[in-house]
């Protein structure tokens, strides 16, 4: 087993005076896909947000690859390689489809930017033909298409996702599955949250359970296959 692209350690993080996370201890290794699962208010997208700098931990450890994270501002963990597509997606509705995108690589620039876009691009075949669309007109499967793209444009070295699938229909939600499937074959690091099982199980390598802000339990999808119903058992009693 490689060395863990993240460390997450004892790591605590409340809102006001209630906290959420109570010490959550977790890895996320090179190339896989690590699901969150856990009933409502555990700390999964709490989780995601302190990884991301969007809240910042009161104490605990968030490193990635070796180098100490926790508490910086959010675009210096972004620069670190950190991207995270949120359960709001946080796209620019009366942008174009194209500028959004770009948005994701002002890092970048010249021949660099525009080879990843046209990677995107083949990715996306949809967004390519709604490039000049604004993206408020795009479906909800195809907005989330635009902000995976997007954060995809900076070329993490690790994507958060925060529920994926949420309000998509089934076949938007097997649209995404597809593409977190080729993610993974690209050997993408991925940290999601999902309250989709079956997405979840399917997309997973790993899965934790979190319950009231700390990890309760955990394990290899592949070594669950056919005990699902003992996984949702440890997440919602």
């Amino acid at each position: 087993m490689p060395e863990p692209l993240l460390k997450i350690r004892d790591l605590h993080v409340g809102y006001g005076k209630k906290p959420i996370l109570r010490g959550a201890s977790y890895d996320v290794h090179p190339g896989e896909c690590l699901t969150l699962l856990g009933a409502n208010g555990s700390g999964k997208s709490t989780s995601l947000n302190a990884v991301c700098g969007f809240v910042t931990p009161t104490s605990g450890s968030v490193m990635l690859d070796g180098i100490e994270t926790a508490g910086l501002p959010p675009h210096k963990i972004f620069a670190h390689g950190i991207a995270q597509v949120s359960q709001a997606r946080d796209l620019f509705p009366d942008l174009s489809v194209e500028d959004n995108l770009r948005l994701g690589a002002m890092r970048r620039g010249g021949k660099q930017q525009a080879q990843t876009l046209s990677d995107i691009y083949e990715r996306f075949p949809r967004l390519k033909e709604r490039r000049r669309q604004a993206t408020r007109t795009l479906s909800g499967g195809e907005q989330q298409m635009v902000a995976i793209g997007r954060a995809l444009m900076s070329r993490p070295r690790l994507l958060l996702l925060d529920e994926p699938s949420g309000g998509l229909s089934p076949q938007f939600c097997e649209e995404i599955a597809q593409i977190i499937d080729r993610l993974k074959s690209e050997g993408v690091t991925l940290l999601m949250v999902e309250q989709n099982l079956n997405l979840a199980f399917r997309a997973a390598d790993r899965f934790i359970v979190l319950r009231d802000g700390q990890v309760v339990d955990g394990g290899d999808v592949r070594a669950m296959a056919g005990d699902h119903d003992a996984i949702v058992r440890n997440i919602y009693l």
